[in-house]
């Protein structure tokens, strides 16, 4: 059973979210807040698997809040909604340690499917989205990558790898790319993120870009 918070200061909103819960098989919802205060106290207490995260809150908004839940240090994993795709919030909670975002008039189906992938521990952006996301937030040129401490201890293919996630390449395209199977990208893709203490692969981006290995553009 996959546990549900639920985060968001619209009545109507939390209601229809609740319903599409419930009427899944295999998930609950386990409470609801109506800011990120209550969502940082609620998180601790029902330790739910997936938090949906509004953003714009009165009082403390769903990055701060994002931020909190994530160094608690739990399995809790936040999937922030958004009303505009390219809302200037988002860039900031995915560094805040969300796990991936959907827009609010997603599907019913794609909601569900994106609260197990983040479930899962996979990141529900789309690549070709994070690409997006990433060049409208990241314009000012990233710090050189030569010597960071955070890529030193990948291998060179590892590191060709890590560029390609910064990219937005799919596990096929670079599989296609580097000449590569898709299991043995798999396992590489799994060797970056647990060598950059990544949470999943949205994260994974961010280091490329924040590195200076990957710059808006390219």
């Amino acid at each position: 059973m996959t546990t549900v918070l639920i985060v968001d200061d619209q009545p109507l909103q939390r209601m229809g979210f609740r319903m599409l819960l419930e009427g899944t098989t295999g998930m609950s919802s386990v409470g609801e807040a109506v800011h990120g205060a209550e969502a940082v106290r609620m998180a601790a207490d029902l330790r739910p698997d997936v938090v949906l995260m509004d953003v714009r809150m009165p009082g403390m908004d769903g990055i701060e809040a994002t931020r909190r839940i994530v160094a608690g240090g739990g399995r809790t994993r936040v999937l922030i909604l958004t009303t505009f795709d390219l809302d200037e919030y988002v860039y900031a909670g995915l560094r805040a340690g969300a796990s991936g975002f959907l827009l609010k008039d997603a599907r019913p189906e794609e909601l569900i499917a994106g609260i197990r992938a983040v479930d899962a521990g996979d990141a529900v952006v789309a690549p070709r989205l994070t690409r997006r996301l990433m060049e409208a937030y990241t314009r000012d040129p990233g710090p050189s990558a030569t010597g960071d401490p955070r890529l030193t201890a990948l291998s060179e293919r590892e590191h060709e790898v890590l560029i390609a996630i910064g990219r937005g390449w799919t596990n096929t395209e670079i599989a296609e790319r580097l000449v590569l199977t898709e299991s043995t990208v798999k396992k590489h893709v799994g060797r970056v993120l647990a060598k950059l203490n990544a949470r999943d692969r949205v994260q994974a981006v961010i280091i490329a870009y924040d590195t200076g290995l990957v710059r808006p553009g390219e």
